[in-house]
């Protein structure tokens, strides 16, 4: 039961670094963003989340696999990340809710993993050289013709990656079992499992369209709120849903999470810039600016809202509600005079704390005050 294969693998970062490991999972040859994430547990979740599209995940604690894989700690149908390398992979899982271990999951979505090489010292490279491009091979040594490979590899930087995973066709997430307060219009940029979960806990009835309708289209559906859920890549490179979101500003109250709180911002006029190595963990540390508390929050993301270019929005006021306070950047912006606001963290927290949960209650309240 979840015996590791003995095929060596070996790890070519953009800046010439290597690792040289054992491949668990699939074995072959990856190419893709490598990214780190500081969460203790939820790999399943991880693994699954949309926004990962096209990023190799580091896992910075040592040991994972131990709990196995199960049917329900899922953010999307499929596993979404492009690589997973962890420092000790665990086959012999324990949990009463198992239902298989880790490297038969990943061979079921053709994922490559890559154990037993030092993650700290990759985590630390990250940190201080930045997130870049990197390959995984289990096929060859021959550095040269990996770093070839790399080089003609595109960067996340400018590449519309929403395409990949959003749906191809409008859904309602919750039926007519209960008695819905409000129907909201849930723009799908690739969005997490648990967010819809929230959202029908605070009493919406959700509509799922693909991240490419028209505003008339979503507006057809006559909702009583638009939602912008989550997703990969660079917010600039997605041009149609920016300019559907500038059309739909002021019609209906919007609220966006992580990807859909930078594309609200573009639609706005801000801009946005890459961060150096992102924030990916369950562990960040967030202040609410209106109470003064500070919000452990789960987060995922590799851009980030420039604050500067936000005081040249000329169309409506804005209040930045909530920063980081690792690194000072922006977790959450107001906009009162259009019914829109946004926060760059996860409030869903799947996997991670629930401090910011209370920020789904907020779009409801924010409906409640709309005058059409």
């Amino acid at each position: 039961m979840g015996v590791q294969t003995e095929l060596e693998a070996i790890l070519l970062l953009e800046d010439g670094k290597v690792f040289k490991g054992r491949n668990f999972g699939c074995s072959g040859e990856i190419i893709g963003e490598v990214v780190f994430n500081t969460s203790m547990t939820g790999y399943q979740e991880i693994l699954t989340d949309p926004s990962y599209c096209e990023q190799i995940v580091t896992m910075t604690y040592p040991q994972i696999g131990n709990y196995g894989i199960n049917s329900v700690d899922v953010e999307s149908c499929r596993v979404q990340v492009k690589g997973f390398i962890v420092r000790e992979y665990i086959g012999n899982f324990s949990n009463w809710r198992a239902s298989g271990n880790l490297e038969d999951y990943l061979k079921k979505y053709n994922i490559l993993g890559l154990s037993e090489i030092d993650t700290r010292q990759l985590t630390r490279h990250i940190r201080v050289e930045g997130a870049m491009k990197c390959i995984i091979s289990t096929e060859t040594k021959d550095i040269e013709k990996l770093k070839e490979k790399l080089d003609n590899y595109p960067s996340i930087v400018g590449r519309d990656l929403v395409k990949q995973v959003t749906c191809s066709k409008p859904y309602f997430f919750n039926g007519s079992k209960k008695n819905y307060k409000y129907l909201v219009a849930a723009l799908d940029l690739g969005i997490k499992l648990n967010i819809l979960r929230c959202l029908d806990n605070a009493g919406f009835k959700i509509i799922v369209l693909p991240a490419s309708t028209s505003p008339d289209e979503i507006l057809k559906y006559r909702p009583d709120g638009i939602f912008l859920s989550n997703g990969p890549g660079d917010p600039s490179a997605v041009g149609y849903a920016i300019a559907s979101i500038a059309e739909l500003i002021g019609k209906r109250p919007i609220f966006g999470i992580c990807l859909g709180h930078q594309l609200l911002a573009l639609a706005l006029g801000a801009k946005t810039y890459k961060l150096k190595f992102g924030h990916h963990g369950a562990n960040h540390p967030v202040k609410n600016i209106s109470t003064g508390e500070v919000e452990i929050t789960t987060q995922n993301h590799g851009f980030s809202v420039d604050a500067g270019s936000l005081k040249k929005i000329k169309s409506t006021r804005y209040k930045i509600s909530h920063l980081n306070l690792n690194d000072g950047t922006i977790e959450g912006v107001e906009y009162p005079d259009i019914s829109a606001f946004s926060v760059q963290h996860h409030p869903e927290a799947s996997p991670g704390p629930h401090d910011s949960r209370y920020i789904f209650g907020k779009f409801t309240e924010m409906i409640d005050n709309f005058k059409r």
